[in-house]
């Protein structure tokens, strides 16, 4: 029986987490069956689905996070645009799901980030920047998805955090730890979407123990390069094709490399404001000066971007803990340049990094990637999650702890001073009101 604003939830529950993320190519949405609470919260992935964007839309949207202007006038339409597309999404996941939206009782949906700008400094050396008040701002209206889909909703989960000092992200982390934390193994959880986030959550870890942030871009460069390559024909380097058909550049990539924010300590969280637009018209500038070809520039950030992520692991997890297992979710983890490139940079044998990448050992001489035991690189499909549902499954948890008034976040992850209860609660018509 879905939950009304005056009944609390079933014991067991029946949640759609929804997910676009910063790559804005459409929504994944997850089921989940969820009971209990933390420490004993239960839940279960029993389905989940993908829709794509229609492509004026995705253009519209990038066009947005881009910074481009807009008049208020658009900006209200798109949040509305996208409130009844997130709607038709779960109207449409339900009946791929072969459930009644009558069974349905919660939807906590994240919303399409078009802006958001952590507490920390964050300045590239490709991009001035200046935003002197932390914020955060995802679209699709609440409100139309509870009244549309007769479904109480939860939206609008990071600017909580950020009230109390936190990064707003990453938010994953809470989802993580339930799903990876083992008693002798520390773990890592690296999510590649448009931007890249870990959570490091230690062998028999209390929350308090795990820690995340955004390691820097994950598929966003490579994305954008593609769609500039391709003059918008395709929109990211299926299979690594294009990539695989290049060739490192060692002065692109140690340029790249010397980006301040990878220096940042953690927590921290960026987004396209740092690593979109502008950064790749400069980095496209700067390979233009260095008479680049395409598919090298490609595979040069496509190492670079496995490179950045890795050296997170070295710089700011590995000295402090023992972490034997990287568990890889998102689109990234079906690019085989990258997952190959993560693997060889996290095994201890120098040759086998070299092998994969030509030259890459003498970049990484000076590199504090040393003295660690080697660490097993899994696809997240090795614990019954596919590499594209688990942000949406997070979100399903989120929203349920959400309206049982606790929090749904870890502040240690994301530098909030406190817990907060995140999100916004929208709930559809009276139940003999509501559309059937």
């Amino acid at each position: 029986m879905p939950a009304t604003r005056h009944s609390p939830l079933a014991a067991s529950s029946l949640v759609l987490g929804m997910m676009s993320g910063t790559s804005a190519d459409g929504i994944d949405t997850a089921l989940v069956k969820i009971s209990g609470a933390p420490p004993h919260l239960k839940f279960r992935l029993l389905d989940h689905s993908h829709q794509s964007f229609p492509p004026q839309l995705r253009k519209e949207i990038l066009r947005v996070a881009e910074q481009n202007p807009l008049t208020p006038g658009e900006f209200s339409q798109l949040h509305a645009r996208l409130g009844y597309i997130y709607a038709e999404a779960a109207l449409d996941a339900c009946k791929k799901f072969r459930i009644s939206r009558k069974s349905i009782d919660l939807i906590g949906n994240h919303g399409q980030t078009i802006f958001h700008q952590g507490p920390s400094p964050s300045r590239s050396p490709l991009v001035t920047r200046h935003s002197p008040i932390p914020s955060t701002l995802q679209l699709g209206d609440g409100s139309i998805i509870a009244n549309l889909t007769g479904i109480t909703t939860v939206s609008d989960f990071r600017p909580a955090d950020m009230a109390l000092g936190g990064q707003g992200a990453p938010l994953v982390p809470f989802a993580d730890y339930a799903l990876y934390r083992h008693p002798k193994l520390g773990r890592v959880g690296l999510n590649i979407g448009g931007i890249a986030n870990i959570t490091v959550i230690p062998a028999n870890a209390k929350p308090s123990d795990v820690f995340a942030f955004d390691t820097g871009p994950g598929n966003m460069l490579i994305d954008a390069l593609v769609q500039h390559f391709t003059d918008g024909r395709l929109c990211y380097d299926k299979n690594a094709r294009l990539a695989r058909r290049g060739h490192l550049n060692r002065p692109l990539l140690e340029r790249l490399l010397r980006d301040p924010y990878f220096k940042f300590s953690p927590p921290k969280s960026t987004g396209r404001e740092y690593f979109g637009a502008t950064y790749v018209k400069e980095l496209l500038a700067l390979a233009r000066r260095q008479q680049i070809k395409p598919n090298d520039i490609l595979h040069t950030v496509t190492i670079f971007t496995a490179l950045s992520m890795a050296e997170a692991l070295y710089r700011f997890i590995l000295p402090k803990h023992n972490i034997r297992q990287l568990i890889v979710s998102g689109g990234g983890a079906q690019n085989p340049l990258l997952m190959s490139q993560l693997t060889a940079l996290l095994s201890p044998s120098s040759v086998r990094t070299q092998h994969a990448a030509p030259n890459l050992g003498k970049v990484l001489a000076s590199s504090p990637m040393r003295r660690f035991s080697p660490i097993e690189v899994l696809p997240s499909t090795n614990f019954h999650i596919p590499t594209d549902a688990k942000e949406a499954l997070a979100f399903a948890i989120l929203a349920y702890e959400t309206f049982h008034h606790r929090p749904a976040h870890i502040p240690t992850a994301t530098g909030a001073r406190r817990p907060a209860i995140l999100g916004k609660i929208c709930y559809p018509p009276p139940r003999s009101q509501a559309q059937r």
